[in-house]
């Protein structure tokens, strides 16, 4: 089974008769992610060379293969991009976007606009997602110039890519005097599609009810906040700023202004010390906040990076095995479908994003 954007590229295989039971995900920088089943557990990894190039010239079989039978339209763009042109997709990526570090995944298949590059904050133990750049804003005119650089990049593929994903961590977090001409070039260069981002508490919670109104106006719908945990003790052995009242406080304003959240949560995150004290106050923070639906919460099942395992190592922090990370993700999911009817669960695998 074989998917393509509108411009004949590559989206997904899976099953190629070389690798059944595989799936390949190719990103917009042509890198390969391949996914399996090995023994009950899920194997994922990035393609080196030679299985790029493999994949790529099976798939300009298969299609001249399935040519041959439908003699479609459709299937000469796919045929136009060999192996090499799809290769160099990889240069016109990097002339449109500093690295796309992570989205959540309902946004994979967004519309990434960058209006910051980087972190405002970046200093979070576990995360190591911007710390190749330092935090800075587009100005209007670079902002245009990235707007037509990710439209060429794109093509007759961006009519897959129904919403905007304002770019990168914490983008919602600027005044909305420089935010809102940020939103409504991306708007008219993309239009007909509603923007969401990330935010984090200690910057969000900088402003009002009636801010966050004026962006639900401008055409932001969702909001995305590493919330981590509920626990106020981990939060800042992470090194993360904000506290659960914060958070709270913030989610109920952004409620108020009538946007949906999308509160993500870390499952694992603080090992064996953390992990009871996590559980219950994260609980008492869902239990708090007015989710309904339209909202999601996100639980990410935990991976060390940064100088998380050194501290964690300092301070004798063991980490939770896989089943038990897995049974403080379902006591989560168990707590939301009690007590949040209409809010969706949902699963945040960073290991598996590409964009």
């Amino acid at each position: 089974m074989l998917s393509f954007d509108a411009e004949g590229r590559l989206l997904t295989w899976f099953s190629p008769p070389f690798a059944p039971g595989t799936l390949y995900k190719r990103a917009l920088d042509s890198r390969l992610l391949g996914r399996r089943q090995h023994g009950g557990q899920r194997r994922r990894w990035q393609a080196n060379e030679a299985e790029q190039e493999r994949v790529f010239a099976a798939l300009l079989g298969a299609a001249a293969q399935a040519q041959a039978d439908l003699a479609s339209p459709l299937l000469d763009r796919v045929l136009a991009w060999t192996p090499a042109r799809l290769r160099a997709e990889q240069e016109r990526f990097a002339a449109a976007y500093a690295p796309v570090s992570i989205l959540p995944p309902d946004q994979y298949f967004a519309v990434v606009v960058q209006a910051t590059r980087g972190c405002s904050w970046n200093r979070c133990t576990f995360c190591t997602f911007y710390r190749d750049r330092p935090f800075s804003v587009q100005t209007p005119s670079d902002f245009a110039a990235h707007l037509r650089a990710v439209a060429d990049l794109l093509g007759e593929g961006a009519r897959l890519r129904r919403s905007l994903f304002l770019a990168d961590g914490n983008a919602l977090m600027l005044s909305n005097g420089k935010l809102l001409p940020l939103i409504a070039q991306a708007r008219a260069a993309f239009p007909g599609r509603e923007v969401h981002g990330f935010l984090d508490v200690f910057t969000g919670s900088r402003k009002s009810v009636a801010d966050w109104q004026e962006l639900r106006e401008a055409g932001v719908r969702r909001v995305y906040l590493g919330l981590e945990t509920g626990h106020d003790p981990l939060l800042a052995w992470l090194d993360k700023p904000g506290s659960a009242a914060q958070a709270t406080t913030l989610i109920h304003d952004l409620k108020a202004a009538g946007l949906n959240v999308a509160p993500i949560f870390m499952t694992g995150v603080g090992g064996q010390t953390y992990a009871a004290a996590h559980l219950a106050d994260t609980r008492r923070l869902l239990e708090r906040l007015p989710l309904g639906v339209g909202d999601l919460v996100y639980l990410s099942p935990f991976v060390p990076h940064g100088d998380y395992a050194a501290r964690a190592r300092d301070s004798g922090v063991l980490p939770l095995t896989p089943a038990e990370r897995e049974a403080q993700a379902e006591a989560l999911r168990g707590f939301l479908r009690a007590h949040k009817p209409g809010v969706q669960a949902a699963r945040y695998d960073i290991e598996e994003f590409m964009y």
